[in-house]
């Protein structure tokens, strides 16, 4: 059984490496335009990738986080935004899990498996401009979310909304073409340029009671909190594989572009001592990236696997290894998506090559989940042995 699973991953990310090479060839061009990767997406449906969580009963591939993650690792060495829109489609589709009825599980797994949906979402927590009115048999759902990533192009959207008579936070699932749902086209920010992070509005839109999930956010089961750590877990990968493919691309660049400085006594750029350390370092820094965040994935993979069955205790050492894994893969990424260029030269900042764009996606994604508050719930935890409470980031 083992050697069967380590085989389907291995398929997987096989697959996984193919697409990313796939992804290379224009990622530059796509970087500049932004706008809605359309062709690169349905590959990633046609790869049957989108389905690598779903358990098998339902048509799923059955396999855990951590391969998700591998997937996400990869696209993000060319693409750091296919990257952030796959890992997002996990983090949408299993709200059913989390939070919703075997019934609702059942749906939607199968239906996603079936017919290679792809889910986005619409749930900003922060924003409190979209509202439900509950009607007989469902809600009645107006306003407008931001921070909607995925949603264009998405076959499924999570969204969520503030009950307009209790206040209380809710999330349902709609089909993205349903009447009175508008994707916007407006998300304009310096990296993650194609993660269609923009606006969605809501006019009159309904849901049924059984596209609704009736278990609040954080009830009495640990289980249902995950998705701050799921989100983390995922921006991890993110960091992680655009440090590795900046590295990559900049160990090439050196070996076929780079020129030796006049004054350095070597005819060849990788021939140079200081650039040969300060290689040596950079990945040195990458690979304690990758090994704390593997850690941390595995860690994931057996709070996962717990369910409803899924302790306090248990949920808040995931959390916290989570979290430092985070902050330690955005640290490494930024400063090695920085110091690339003190290898490559100043050639290397020519706008064709589009070396920094790995700098501005990451840079844009650890603003959004500012570091200092995840590494003071780590200091917390290890001074006072308090776990995170949970959170919509925590």
């Amino acid at each position: 059984m083992e050697t069967s699973s380590a085989n389907q991953q291995y398929s997987f990310l096989q697959t996984a490496r193919e697409l990313s090479e796939r992804f290379r060839q224009d990622a530059v061009e796509r970087d500049r335009l932004g706008g809605t990767p359309k062709i690169q997406r349905d590959w990633i449906r046609e790869s049957g990738l989108l389905k690598l969580l779903i358990p098998q009963e339902y048509g799923g591939d059955g396999q855990p986080w951590s391969a998700v993650l591998r997937v996400v690792r990869e696209f993000a060495r060319t693409d750091a935004a296919l990257a952030h829109l796959y890992g997002y489609h996990f983090l949408s589709l299993t709200a059913v899990h989390l939070a919703g009825t075997e019934a609702q599980q059942r749906r939607y797994y199968r239906e996603t498996a079936a017919n290679q949906y792809f889910w986005g979402n619409s749930v900003n927590p922060l924003d409190d401009r979209t509202v439900g009115e509950r009607m007989d048999g469902g809600v009645i759902v107006n306003g407008v979310k931001s921070f909607s990533s995925g949603s264009p192009d998405s076959d499924m959207l999570v969204i969520s909304w503030r009950d307009a008579q209790t206040g209380e936070f809710l999330k349902g699932m709609v089909p993205t073409r349903r009447p009175g749902v508008q994707v916007h086209d407006d998300w304009d920010c310096m990296g993650q340029r194609q993660t269609g992070s923009g606006t969605v509005s809501f006019h009159d839109v309904r849901l049924d009671d059984e596209e609704v999930l009736v278990k609040p956010y954080a009830n009495d089961r640990p289980f249902s909190t995950l998705t701050p750590i799921l989100s983390q877990s995922i921006l991890s990968a993110v960091f992680v594989g655009s440090a590795q493919g900046a590295l990559e691309e900049a160990r090439h660049y050196t070996l076929e572009r780079a020129r030796a400085w006049y004054r350095s006594g070597v005819s060849k750029a990788s021939e140079e001592p200081s650039t040969l350390s300060r290689y040596g370092d950079l990945w040195i820094r990458c690979q304690s990236a990758l090994t704390l965040a593997e850690k941390a994935w595995e860690k994931l993979d057996e709070v996962w696997e717990k369910e409803q069955n899924l302790t306090e205790a248990e949920r808040g050492e995931c959390a916290v290894l989570v979290a430092a894994a985070n902050v330690h893969a955005g640290n490494v990424a930024l400063e090695i998506t920085s110091r690339i260029f003190e290898v490559m030269g100043a050639r290397a900042t020519a706008s064709q090559y589009g070396f920094d764009r790995f700098w501005r996606n990451v840079r844009t994604h650890t603003l959004h989940n500012p570091a200092e508050f995840k590494q003071r719930n780590v200091g917390n935890w290890f001074v006072n042995g308090e776990a995170p409470e949970p959170g919509y980031y925590s």
